[in-house]
């Protein structure tokens, strides 16, 4: 099988774990050389990049991007896992809760702020993720973390035993929407949680991107990293120093961006010192 280097972005289907697209993928495409950019939990479907082969080198910026998300919230129910995953530890009349609040507490949490993620996050703690040690019987605290919420909004309200709220979120790497859930909840006095969450945006790849994982289309390096990083055509000379690891002019953008050559990505590179370095090379010189 020719090697490729790219992305697969798909729509991750409920009850299925990250990973088991990534060894669905592996064995699809004949190579183990396979990670994927944020985690989906089993009950969320949605947008799950993949990247393949030199794919995996950008997949750290595409994690720390944008997250665009459609969620809906379970109001007068507190759950162990903040999610339907979770056993029911609470129960409130929602009959007071009114729109008006509930938009009202809601618009709070727009910009940065502080959020305690989940206790069954898969955020280490000691070099264990938090979910196993909860899984053990322990109890885990994790620290406030900021995150920055780019807008949220109110889709629909459902009423009945319980109050079902449909938002849009965009936010910031790290953000965790049961979190949202279960601290709007706290703050209208009644408790929440999290019944349904799809991912709609992992920038710069959207829904529109998706491809079916027994039959995917690798998108090409090049073609995926526009709206990412910056991109630099390099010269034949650039090219050559850069497969050996030296520097070259610096470039006109800040950051890490990639450096191109005939329409192909080569290397990520960075300025440094008044030179652009290179922190990855995809091509090699054979002389």
């Amino acid at each position: 099988m020719t090697r490729v280097d790219g992305f697969v972005v798909i729509d991750k289907p409920a009850g299925i774990t990250s990973h088991d697209v990534v060894s669905r993928l592996r064995k699809v495409l004949g190579t183990r050389q396979i990670g994927h950019a944020g985690t989906l939990d089993p009950m969320a479907t949605g947008v799950l990049v993949l990247g393949i082969n030199n794919g995996t080198k950008f997949l750290q910026y595409i994690v720390s991007g944008k997250k665009r998300y459609q969620a809906t919230i379970r109001l007068g129910e507190s759950r162990t896992t903040d999610d339907k995953d979770g056993e029911t530890i609470s129960t409130k009349s929602v009959a007071g809760i009114k729109p008006e609040q509930i938009k009202s507490e809601l618009s709070r949490f727009h910009g940065e702020i502080d959020q305690i993620p989940s206790s069954v996050s898969a955020i280490k703690v000691n070099g264990k993720r938090a979910y196993q040690r909860v899984r053990e019987g322990e109890v885990v605290e994790l620290k406030a973390r900021k995150v920055q919420i780019f807008n949220i909004e109110v889709l629909e309200i459902r009423t009945g035993e319980f109050l079902d709220l449909d938002i849009d979120v965009t936010c910031s790497a790290g953000t965790y929407i049961r979190a949202i859930a279960r601290d709007l909840g706290d703050r209208l006095g009644v408790g929440g949680h999290l019944t349904a969450l799809r991912r709609s945006e992992v920038q710069p790849f959207t829904l529109n991107d998706v491809t079916d994982v027994d039959t995917p289309v690798v998108r090409p390096l090049a073609d995926s990293l526009h709206g990412l990083m910056s991109q630099r055509n390099v010269s034949s000379d650039e090219k050559r120093d850069l497969s050996f690891g030296r520097t070259i002019s610096p470039s006109e953008f800040q950051g890490p961006g990639v450096a191109l050559f005939d329409g192909d990505v080569i290397a990520i590179i960075e300025n440094k010192e008044e030179r652009a370095q290179p922190l990855a090379v995809f091509m090699k010189e054979s002389s």
